[in-house]
């Protein structure tokens, strides 16, 4: 599923965000934003996101995205009611600033199926909306708390961009 989604990012998380799995495309993003990462280093993307030092200083609708996000981590903890989705609530709310921003996120954004996210890092400008599909049964725990978030371009020179990553790859 992550191949087919390329050159555009695509990753697989387990319910607590963290990365189990990602395509190259996501390794090409990652890299650009924020540089290599060592190999088998532990990713939390919730962490990456919200914290004030890895994807934050690239993301321009970084309000936005964190209000909407944070959200979906409260209907989380409220849904399965683990300490584990608690604590990462609690954490993702340490972060500085969340806490003044993650209550009101645009109406618009609460109402449609896709997060649209802007990073900017010198010159480039990349529109990416995201959508996050969960796989699974109610008997097969491993599959009902798998995630699959893709990333899709919001414009021509976005697509453009991450073609032109693949294509050098």
């Amino acid at each position: 599923m992550l191949t087919q989604q390329e050159p555009f990012p695509a990753v697989a998380v387990d319910r607590h965000w963290n990365l189990l799995q990602s395509n190259s495309g996501a390794v090409r993003l990652v890299e650009f934003l924020v540089g290599p990462l060592a190999p088998n280093t532990p990713i939390n993307l919730a962490d990456a996101l919200v914290a004030p030092d890895v994807l934050r200083p690239h993301l321009v609708n970084w309000v936005e995205v964190v209000g909407y996000f944070i959200r979906s981590v409260e209907a989380d903890a409220a849904a399965d009611g683990t300490a584990e989705t608690a604590a990462l609530l609690k954490r993702l709310l340490a972060y500085e600033g969340v806490q003044a921003t993650f209550r009101a996120p645009p109406e618009e954004l609460a109402l449609t199926p896709v997060l649209p996210m802007h990073f900017r890092k010198g010159n480039t400008d990349l529109q990416l909306f995201t959508t996050i599909a969960t796989l699974g049964i109610p008997r097969d725990i491993t599959l009902q708390e798998l995630r699959v978030e893709s990333f899709f371009p919001m414009d021509d020179e976005t697509a453009r961009i991450l073609r032109g990553w693949a294509e050098r790859a």
